[in-house]
């Protein structure tokens, strides 16, 4: 499944209007069943589906009980559509709509969150290089110009990136591909290009992930729970400035 389509557009320039081609991100419903049973839907984009429903469905505890992801099966149509077979009951009470951009849900109630005391370290000056080789690669949206990107680091190199017209959705893909691939969070950072509210760092304190940077701010509420959980959050991760919020003593100098 492509991550853009071509089309034609009028483009302007001072006085000047000419037609060109352009590439523009896909957006896609994606509807995720239980046993043939519709649970919940939601807009993404139409990579990297199969992290994504892992992501968000181990992060937030929504099937109580027996899964497995290689039986799950995705048809690509209209909308995307996966069916998991469980064994477990699903649970969606406590569900929010959440401060992103096209509005995915969370469970901030139901979340298991414990603190972390990983006690990884890296320099400032890592993370700057580390952010300059992660926008440096992420295609799509150098592309298009239209959608957020995450991706897991060890503090050398990068071991996932993804990206999704969500933040919460890159993450939760992120997230997801490194469980699929049993990938240990310890000692990891999560890379992000979005602002990091609240239900993005909980999704990277539920897996005790210690480092969170992203090129933006976080919100208070997100603060507090980085705080709360022992997660170090960095923010305005940009050329060679960053301002650490949280547990600061893993940022060296």
């Amino acid at each position: 499944m492509k991550g853009a389509i071509k089309g034609m557009i009028i483009k302007n320039t001072g006085s000047a209007f000419e037609e060109a081609e352009d590439l523009i991100a896909i957006e896609k419903r994606l509807r995720v069943s239980v046993n043939g049973k519709e649970v919940l839907s939601l807009y993404c984009t139409p990579l990297m589906v199969r992290e994504l429903v892992v992501g968000m469905f181990m992060t937030e505890e929504i099937i109580n009980g027996g899964w497995c992801a290689d039986r799950m099966s995705i048809e690509y149509g209209k909308d995307v559509r996966v069916d998991i077979p469980a064994e477990g009951e699903v649970s969606m009470d406590g569900a929010v709509i959440t401060s992103g951009c096209i509005g995915g849900l969370t469970f901030p109630k139901r979340m298991t969150l414990k603190k972390t005391d990983d006690p990884f370290a890296i320099s400032a000056h890592r993370i700057k290089e580390l952010f300059r080789k992660f926008q440096k690669s992420s295609e799509l949206y150098l592309l298009t110009g239209c959608v957020h990107s995450a991706a897991l680091s060890d503090g050398e190199s990068i071991l996932c990136l993804a990206e999704d017209i969500g933040r919460h959705n890159a993450v939760d893909k992120v997230i997801g591909y490194a469980i699929l691939e049993q990938i240990s969070f310890k000692g990891k950072i999560m890379l992000a290009s979005g602002r990091l509210s609240s239900e993005i760092v909980a999704k990277c304190a539920r897996w005790n992930i210690p480092i969170v940077a992203s090129r933006t701010s976080p919100t208070s509420l997100a603060v507090e729970i980085a705080e709360k959980h022992g997660v170090t959050v960095v923010g305005f991760v940009r050329a060679d400035r960053l301002n650490v919020y949280t547990h600061t003593g893993r940022i060296q100098p």
